[in-house]
């Protein structure tokens, strides 16, 4: 397992240099307490921040990976000025974190899914300085190795997550990281803990003149659903598994991104089934009868998680299938987090194991081969919605 120097300390406890110019001998016990100017944001405070959220994501990584240790063993440092520290709320929420995690790693165990080690890495993107308290817009970088339990695994998972950073500065003239937040949409990344769901908003009205996909079972193992990826397929199935584990971090520039636009999850599956060859239709004597990317833009089917599925059930682009497992390459799964019907994720599969486990490759947050297992795990209550296309 391939870890930073500074991811066995605890943030807790760790202590990270900001800035050679803040730092300053303690004052005596004696001396009265006095409120430093606020620290300057330099270079080395840029790399403290990122040493710190290295700490924090390959902490909540490796607590994962099996054989682990159940809690972090803290460091024992002094306190200085000019440092950077997890403030004791966040490191509450932090123990609470690696506990949800430590929960999940056993659930995956229970059903047949273990890492043997892992990688994070974190670059800074941006840092925004309001008063006393800084804004780091940050980029995790995560690999997994599969455990070889039934001994079809592929070799790794991986993905691409972005985070918001809140860093407050101390009257000592130290700064804390006070907060966490995921920016990305759609399911959240391996290591990130269960979150309880929120409140179901109400869903996407269905258009009188479509169909709309049945929810697909998630028990394992499914009934045999056979699927022709050879010779004579409608499709290129391989293609679509190449064209998207080819660019599920390294977006193609040839297409505009929505990933601040309610997600690039769908947008990514329709170029993988275009590469495979879906035909796009440009006219259609209906609002979800065309599906499309030109230069002027692209088709809400395209783009649309619920309006893709529309246009693919309607036009029998594809066909439901009863349980998620049944699913192989080439084939789709979409997620209603919060069983309101309204489908708000699309995957695609690029890998199907020889004993029916299906991994998913995805946009948003950027994802490969992550299996319908760990998805399930993170997602007990969300409803499936699977489609062989």
């Amino acid at each position: 397992m391939r870890r930073t120097a500074l991811a066995a300390l605890s943030l807790s406890t760790a202590l990270l240099p900001l800035s050679v110019t803040n730092a300053a001998a303690r004052p005596a016990a004696d001396a009265p307490a006095k409120r430093t100017p606020t620290p300057e944001v330099t270079a080395a405070t840029v790399n403290a921040f990122a040493r710190a959220a290295n700490t924090l994501f390959t902490d909540r990584t490796t607590a994962l990976v099996e054989d682990s240790p159940p809690g972090r063993t803290a460091s024992k440092t002094t306190s200085a000025p000019g440092t950077v520290r997890l403030a004791a709320a966040a490191a509450k929420t932090e123990t609470a974190a690696l506990a949800s995690l430590h929960e999940t790693r056993t659930r995956l165990a229970e059903t047949g899914e273990a890492y043997t080690g892992s990688d994070t890495e974190v670059t800074v993107d941006s840092v925004q300085v309001r008063g006393r308290t800084a804004t780091a817009q940050v980029t995790e970088d995560s690999t997994l190795t599969y455990a070889k339990i039934r001994g079809d695994e592929p070799a790794t998972t991986a993905f691409v997550a972005h985070h918001e950073l809140t860093f407050a500065a101390a009257p000592d003239g130290t700064w804390q990281l006070t907060g966490e937040r995921l920016t990305d949409q759609g399911p959240r990344p391996l290591n990130a803990p269960v979150q309880m769901a929120a409140p179901a908003a109400p869903g996407a009205a269905r258009p009188s003149d479509v169909i709309d996909a049945p929810r697909a079972a998630i028990t394992y193992p499914a009934p045999a659903r056979a699927k022709n990826l050879g010779t004579g397929a409608r499709y290129k199935y391989a293609a679509m598994a190449t064209y998207a584990e080819k660019h599920w971090k390294y977006y193609n520039s040839a297409y505009r991104q929505y990933g601040g636009d309610g997600g690039d999850c769908t947008n990514f599956l329709s170029q993988a089934l275009y590469a495979g060859g879906w035909k796009q239709v440009t006219k259609a004597g209906s609002e979800y009868g065309t599906w499309y990317s030109k230069a002027s833009g692209e088709s809400l089917t395209w783009i649309g998680v619920n309006e893709w599925s529309w246009f693919t059930q309607t036009a029998r682009r594809t066909t439901p299938l009863a349980n998620a497992y049944q699913m192989d390459i080439g084939d789709v799964l979409q997620l209603d987090f919060d069983k309101n019907g309204s489908k708000e994720h699309s995957m695609l599969t690029t890998y199907r194991s020889a004993s029916g486990v299906p991994y998913l490759t995805y946009h948003s947050a950027d994802t490969y081969r992550r299996s319908l297992i760990s998805l399930i795990a993170a997602n007990p209550k969300a409803a499936y919605y699977a489609y062989r296309s």
